[in-house]
């Protein structure tokens, strides 16, 4: 599978924040670089479809399933983690599977407790470990490394490597996230 974005335009009250964005992703990860305000994030809330681009086309994401981590976690603050990722899963939802995803994202010794009374980086292992467990064809992270100290960095990365069959778009400001996921970058 192949998401193509081709002259992709955006404004906000005449300011240009995506001018003529072009790039394409296949499977692996794809970086997309920029400093800050450059529109990196738009630009994903437009292949999500929570945005409309002003012109230019997205092809190769109709009918497909899509999973994100966003900027904010999003989590449901009273559920634990597992109820969390039933949450996202419903009737599809895997004990084991949850359980080994949890483990491998560190997040196994959390039980029971409310995602409330967790600390930043958990909740931010767990909106990770949301978007992994949800079937997708296409990925899309939004800095989902921001809060994590180098041994949850690395097991994010481990994770996101072993699930990186289908195209994932990686937002960050660090080449290190991108060289250590081999990622393809896209520069905006």
């Amino acid at each position: 599978m192949e998401v193509i974005v081709r002259e992709v335009c955006k404004s906000y009250s005449g300011r240009q924040v995506l001018d003529r964005v072009s790039f394409t992703a296949g499977p692996g990860v794809t970086c997309l670089m920029a400093p800050s305000g450059a529109g990196k994030t738009t630009l994903l809330r437009i292949l999500l479809g929570l945005e409309r681009a002003d012109s230019g086309r997205v092809l190769g994401l109709e009918g497909r399933r899509l999973s994100a981590v966003f900027q904010e976690d999003r989590l449901l603050e009273h559920l634990n983690a597992r109820e969390n990722l039933r949450f996202v899963l419903g009737g599809a939802y895997d004990e084991d599977a949850a359980r080994t995803l949890l483990e491998a994202l560190g997040l196994a010794s959390a039980g029971d407790a409310p995602v409330s009374t967790w600390s930043g980086g958990m909740k931010r292992r767990l909106s990770l470990a949301r978007a992994l467990s949800a079937p997708w064809d296409l990925l899309a992270l939004d800095e989902p490394f921001t809060g994590l100290d180098g041994e949850n960095r690395a097991r994010a990365i481990a994770c996101i490597r072993q699930a990186a069959v289908g195209p994932v778009l990686l937002v960050t400001h660090d080449l290190a996230d991108a060289a250590d996921l081999s990622a393809k970058i896209v520069r905006l």
